[in-house]
């Protein structure tokens, strides 16, 4: 049985010094998102319902429910999906796989990062000039899930690009030696063993989509709107543009029903993620390596 020295219980000191150190710095990040979730569900959770979840706004807003939001939202969120993810992978397997490391190369990749910072009401005022007037999309949900999707674009690439470099290089020489095309090598032994990172970019880009307001106040969210819409060149409520209005625009509004709006876009977000982070952990546990 070995002595601990004097250096030994030294180190062992420090170790739990750093230890007790980080575990507080990670409790006082926790205890905020613990507090917000708590004041939800305490004030918010009186007014969910069936009925809440699934009827329209009525008597200017104070009542009824947040159907035409909750729709909007999920449409604007799929639409942005659709419109960002396969522009994002495909521009990061040309970044990782294709481009050379020249000076136009790293300047791209300079270029992401700056798109990564600009803030949100830039990109609304883009969407408004390239989408709602240049193309003539109007004011609609196409225009601002593109907005929403060049707003987050950033995320998938960088996502992408980084889980495409993670791939170890022998699994691509490999398959050169069997004579595989470069193509052939991406699409069947890269992308596959990538897909965990890019549903990370994902899992981030709803995050952010979902809860974006500035980008979709401009170019396809309306205050209130009876009916529901018919196709993507219509308007839409969203959850987080009506959480604002109902919060701030409206006279004489019950106090537990901005919580209720704000509880149910947290939860539908956390229900996005929760089936992204699943399928992500199956896939990763069918990796051989």
């Amino acid at each position: 049985m070995f002595e601990a020295t004097q250096l030994n219980r030294k180190n062992e000191t420090r170790q739990t010094l750093i230890r007790s150190g980080l575990g507080t710095m990670t409790g006082i990040l926790i205890l905020p998102v613990a507090l917000i979730l708590g004041t939800l569900l305490y004030k918010g959770l009186p007014v969910i319902s069936f009925e809440f979840l699934f009827t329209s706004p009525t008597n200017g807003m104070t009542a009824g429910g947040i159907f035409p939001a909750l729709l909007g939202t999920v449409l604007l969120v799929l639409v942005a999906l659709l419109a960002s993810v396969p522009l994002g992978v495909a521009a990061a397997i040309y970044l990782s796989e294709y481009a050379p490391n020249n000076w136009s190369t790293r300047a791209i990749n300079l270029a992401i990062i700056n798109l990564a910072g600009v803030p949100s009401i830039v990109h609304a005022l883009f969407g408004v000039g390239a989408f709602v007037i240049f193309f003539k999309f109007g004011t609609s949900i196409l225009a601002a899930s593109l907005t929403l999707a060049i707003m987050t674009l950033p995320v998938v690439i960088v996502a992408t690009r980084e889980s495409l470099q993670a791939v170890p290089m022998a699994f691509r020489e490999a398959c050169w030696n069997m004579g595989a095309t470069r193509w052939q090598t991406i699409r069947r032994v890269v992308l596959p063993n990538a897909v965990t990172g890019i549903l990370t970019g994902v899992i981030l880009e709803v995050s952010r989509t979902a809860g974006e307001t500035a980008p979709i106040m401009f170019t396809g969210a309306a205050f209130f709107l009876p009916l529901l819409p018919q196709g993507v060149l219509d308007q839409t409520m969203a959850l987080s543009l009506h959480l604002f209005v109902v919060s701030t625009q409206v006279p004489g509004m019950p106090e537990a029903l901005p919580f209720g709006v704000a509880l149910v876009l947290i939860s539908m977000v956390l229900l996005m993620n929760s089936l992204s982070i699943a399928l992500r952990m199956y896939l990763r546990g069918k990796k051989k390596w």
